[in-house]
């Protein structure tokens, strides 16, 4: 299992659901405390944005900056001005701390990847030749195995653009922030339904009592 820049496996990087749950509702009611505050400047188009923003904030901030995606969430919107007061707002004392964690390894993975690829266009410069003697002497196989590298290529492809800051990640570490994505965005959705739902009884009981 390859280890992340802070040293925190897979595992150790995955909170028990309910805490995850819980430290994203916290900071979420912050935002949206701030878009509430903010709404009667702002379209409903705007509204749905800064609160759609606010979830993805508080998201990444209840990872406490241990995942790649959440640092890349957190760089992304810190570059936009009405993003950078929303990640002041929701992350707080926290704020200096984890934007600084975000835009260096931003700035490091950035840096990996394009050293990466001049090395990947010097190791297939130099393995040209030798693919086209091989296709020469299996023509079938090769073609079969240049067909499915292509297919997983093309979907890790797709995968690294799904995932914040995905293509700056390397295929291990891809698999590892997606899972670790995805188990997030399950608790958001959660608790965005049972936030509605709540919302929705109190709304029920009002309109009993008029």
């Amino acid at each position: 299992m390859s280890m992340n820049p802070l040293g925190l496996n897979c595992k150790a990087r995955m909170r028990g659901p309910s805490s995850l749950k819980q430290e994203f509702l916290k900071k979420w009611i912050l935002g949206l405390q701030m878009c509430s505050s903010s709404s009667k400047n702002m379209s409903i188009s705007d509204r749905k944005k800064a609160i759609k923003l606010s979830a993805e904030i508080a998201m990444a901030s209840a990872r406490n900056g241990r995942t790649r995606w959440s640092r890349a969430l957190i760089s992304s919107a810190s570059t936009d001005d009405n993003g950078k007061i929303l990640v002041e707002h929701i992350l707080g004392s926290e704020c200096e701390r984890l934007t600084k964690i975000s835009t260096s390894c931003r700035l490091s993975s950035v840096a990996m990847m394009n050293n990466k690829r001049v090395r990947c266009k010097k190791i297939l410069k130099r393995s040209c030749g030798t693919i086209r003697r091989v296709m020469k002497r299996v023509p079938g196989k090769v073609v079969a195995s240049s067909i499915a590298k292509r297919m997983v290529k093309k979907r890790t492809q797709i995968l690294k653009s799904i995932v914040p800051g995905g293509e700056f990640m390397d295929e291990v570490s891809l698999i590892e922030e997606t899972l670790d994505y995805i188990l997030s965005l399950r608790a958001q959705i959660d608790v965005m339904r049972r936030l509605t739902a709540a919302t929705e009884t109190v709304n029920r009981k009002r309109e009993q009592q008029w």
